[in-house]
This record gives structure tokens, C-alpha cells and sequence, in this order.
């Protein structure tokens, strides 16, 4: 009995820690937002974080989704050329990008590179006081390092889901008609028949929004929430792509089923 009590314990205080925390992480959103004008008129600190978030994750968005694209082309043939619809891979390659594998990959990675990265940033800063600095000289550490990070977040996840998928497309093109031999004009033709821009691309846009959105409030909040140690940091960076990762899986499932629901 002793050993059932102590595992209820344990349960009920991780739920209340959950609860406590996403009430937290609720407040620091709006914190966030109403501090994101003092942080807007610096632009400069937001350009500075575009760069950090977006234009340094490009390598790794950009080589993975041209090998996207080229196991989807390879795989895509394969089964439409079981069928007689070979000539439809880029159908198949495109939706594939455009609804699901560009927004989900993509925002995949850039947890994995720009979030964690934030994270420990504000951390490190934490941990060294810089933010309790900033407090004390009048400087709200919120305006001044929470919020462009997020914003730059928010702003460069689009920019990565397109240049993804539009990778994986050349790779898909790259793989199917110049190696393979698949007719060129059918490729583009019935690409361009098969893609809606208000069902395909516009969703896609949403979905790379939300998720940036949403690892970015993680990433920011993990860092600012952290024990001021290095451990601390570490388990703030470890959170932050787990949750991250998970997030992004859990609202994919639920933005596509409001989206393609027909």
C-alpha cells in the first residue's frame, strides 16, 4: 500500500507541476505579446534574430529537403509505375511537401537547431544574471531578449517550410525525369493540375506558422524558466526538443483534420 501511495503521490505532483507550468507558460505568452512593441521598434534586434533562426538554419533545411524529395521521387515511381501512373510522381511528390512532410520536417529541424539554441542562450544568460542585470538598470529582459527571439521564430518558420518543400520538389524533379526518365512536361503538367493553392500551399503556410509559433514560445520559455545552472540549462535544451518534437506532431494531426476534412 505504502508503494501505491508513494506512485500517487508522485503523479498527482507531476500533474500540479504541469498544471502550474502551462499556466506559466500562459502568462509568459502575454507577456510576450505586450511587450512585443518595445521589441518591435528595435527592429534591428528582430532582423539580428531572423538571421540567428532562419538564415543559419538554411543549410541543414535546404540539404534535407533535397534528399526529401529524392527518397519521395525514388519511392513515389516505384508504386505509381505498379499502376501505369508513373507520370504523376510529381503529384505525389508536390502534396506530399506541400501538406505534410514541408511544415512537419521542417519545424522538426529548426527545434532541433534554432530552438535549442535559444534556449540555451536566455539560459546561459540567466545562469550568468544578465537578465537580473537588465532588470536592475531598468531594461525589461522580456522587450529586450525574449521577444525578438520569438518573433524571429515566428517569422523565419514560413521561410523554412517553403524552401523546403520547394527542395524536395527539385530533388523529386532531379531523381525522376533527369535520372530515371520520366516525361518532364507530364512531371510539371500534372503537378501543376493536381496543386491548389487555397487547400495546398495556403494550408501549408498556416501549419509552418503554427508551428513556429509554438516552438518558439517553447524555446523562449524553457530558456527563461531554467535553473540558473549548467544542468538546469541542459535539462531546459533537452525539454525543449522533446516537447517541441511532440508538439509538433500532436497539432499537425488536429490542423489537418480541420483543413482536409472533405
Amino acid at each position: 500500500m505504502s508503494a501505491i501511495a508513494s506512485a500517487l503521490r508522485r503523479i498527482g505532483a507531476l500533474t500540479i507541476d504541469g498544471i502550474w507550468r502551462l499556466g506559466f507558460a500562459t502568462r509568459f505568452l502575454f507577456a510576450v505579446l505586450l511587450n512585443s512593441g518595445q521589441s518591435l521598434r528595435r527592429i534591428h534586434l528582430t532582423i539580428r534574430e531572423l538571421y540567428f533562426s532562419g538564415v543559419l538554419s538554411l543549410l541543414i533545411i535546404m540539404v534535407s529537403g533535397l534528399f526529401v524529395g529524392l527518397v519521395l521521387g525514388l519511392q513515389g515511381y516505384d508504386i505509381l509505375q505498379r499502376y501505369g501512373s508513373a507520370d504523376a510522381v510529381g503529384v505525389m511528390v508536390a502534396l506530399s511537401l506541400l501538406r505534410e512532410l514541408g511544415p512537419v520536417i521542417a519545424a522538426l529541424l529548426f527545434a532541433s537547431r534554432a530552438g535549442s539554441a535559444i534556449t540555451a542562450e536566455i539560459g546561459l544568460m540567466k545562469t550568468t544574471e544578465q537578465l537580473k542585470a537588465m532588470d536592475m538598470m531598468a531594461v525589461n529582459p522580456i522587450a529586450r531578449v525574449v521577444a525578438p527571439r520569438f518573433w524571429g521564430g515566428v517569422l523565419s518558420m514560413p521561410l523554412l517550410a517553403a524552401l523546403f518543400s520547394a527542395m524536395g520538389v527539385f530533388g523529386g524533379w532531379l531523381i525522376t525525369v533527369v535520372v530515371i526518365g520520366v516525361d518532364d512536361g507530364a512531371f510539371w503538367s500534372q503537378m501543376q493540375a493536381a496543386v491548389e493553392f487555397r487547400y495546398d500551399v495556403v494550408n501549408g503556410v498556416i501549419k509552418s506558422a503554427v508551428f513556429g509559433t509554438v516552438v518558439s514560445l517553447i524555446a523562449v520559455f524553457e530558456g527563461y524558466d531554467c535553473q540558473p545552472t549548467a544542468e538546469g540549462v541542459s535539462r531546459a535544451i533537452t525539454r525543449t526538443v522533446v516537447t517541441s518534437a511532440l508538439a509538433i506532431l500532436a497539432l499537425d494531426f488536429v490542423l489537418t483534420s480541420f483543413m482536409f476534412r472533405g
